[in-house]
């Protein structure tokens, strides 16, 4: 599970174990109201009759859920809680439908029987997706050839967003890529609302030693950006993190969970897939470094258009974003609720990683201009 950005599940994602049918008798639960729902609008929607819908116990700004329909082919549907940001849902949608059409590797959405990419006339707003079979995400890390796979799939899909009409790539200070003055802020603030508890429990308490030792490194991210050269922004995946790519063995066989066509730096995205804390970890830094220059060139191999600055700075790129980054450790204040095992996990493994690739940032960075160049 990621906790950086809302949390989806994918198209290949398990169901629960105990598949929920909808109910008939008085006294529906409301998941169960949740599922008359959504059948009523796969029938009338998109004139689907579905034998079983299986609630994916994951999801934060959706309700997703595994459909069987009556012939037993399987489907993966999303559905939205609110109808404010549909508009934006759509062209989520429409981008990768674009990708789609240019031979990169995603879920395919089902039209309804109007033609629209998302259901919004019935009860519940939904969009509904090929699922993928016989995959599992790149969420517990990559490894091996792994590498080289996503690396290709990657450059693919940037290759074919670089056409997008929403913007044309452009080159823009590597240094802005993130913002270290608003980064002290929060950071100070995160500080204060720690120390102004009455008591700290263990991960919060970890949480506040972890935020105290970004917060003085901080200088050094400012000199990190300053030695940045120009970087290439354009339309992004948006989201693009080890749960939101579908592996088959070594490939990657589908990218999910697009966001609106928005620009950004390629090699914020390319870092945050390649250097996923899990994967340093299980690899320790030279293994990693190993598969994440596989990654590098299979990239460059097949977005040959991309620039050796982009590939070469990604490693700067992605410690200066998650060190100015103040989730997760803003949670235990901000977002109480999500608190778990599972993102403490992730907190202290994000932390233990990007210091990691701090500490040996020069001569990763050399290792990989070799390479590259």
């Amino acid at each position: 599970m990621r906790f950086d950005e809302e949390t989806m599940s994918t198209a290949s994602q398990q169901p629960a174990a105990n598949p929920v049918a909808a109910p008939s008798a008085p006294g529906r639960t409301a998941e169960g109201e949740q599922i008359t729902a959504i059948a009523d609008t796969l029938v009338l929607a998109y004139g689907l009759h579905p034998a079983e819908i299986t609630r994916i116990p994951e999801g934060t700004a959706t309700d997703n859920y595994a459909v069987a329909d009556e012939t037993g082919r399987r489907h993966f549907a999303k559905v939205y809680r609110t109808r404010e940001h549909l508009e934006l849902e759509r062209t989520s949608v429409e981008l990768s439908e674009y990708c789609a059409d240019g031979g990169v590797a995603t879920a395919r959405a089902t039209r309804t029987r109007d033609h629209e990419l998302i259901a919004t006339h019935g009860r519940l707003p939904m969009s509904l997706w090929s699922y993928v079979p016989h995959t599992a995400t790149a969420e517990g890390g990559l490894r091996g050839a792994r590498y080289t796979g996503v690396g290709t799939a990657m450059g693919r899909l940037h290759h074919r967003l670089a056409a997008h009409r929403a913007a044309a790539p452009i080159l823009a200070p590597g240094a802005a890529v993130c913002d270290v003055a608003s980064a002290r802020n929060s950071y100070e603030g995160l500080i204060h609302a720690f120390r102004n508890k009455p008591r700290l429990g263990e991960f919060e308490a970890w949480a506040l030693e972890a935020t105290l030792e970004r917060q003085a490194l901080l200088g050094g991210v400012e000199r990190i950006l300053a030695s940045l050269p120009p970087l290439t922004v354009q339309v992004l995946h948006g989201d693009l993190s080890g749960p939101n790519v579908l592996l088959k063995d070594d490939d990657a066989a589908a990218f999910v969970d697009f966001r609106p066509p928005t620009p950004g730096y390629l090699a914020w995205e390319i870092a945050r897939l390649g250097c996923d804390p899990s994967s340093v970890l299980a690899n320790g830094v030279e293994g990693w470094l190993t598969g994440y220059t596989d990654l590098t060139l299979a990239y460059q191999d097949a977005n040959p258009k991309a620039s050796a600055d982009d590939l070469v700075s990604s490693l700067r790129v992605g410690c200066a974003a998650v060190l100015c980054s103040t989730f997760p450790f803003s949670a235990p204040v901000k977002r109480p609720q999500i608190v778990d095992a599972a993102l403490e996990s992730y907190g202290r493994a994000r932390h233990e990683a990007d210091l990691m690739l701090l500490d040996q940032l020069p001569a990763l960075e050399e290792a990989l201009r070799d390479a590259l160049l």
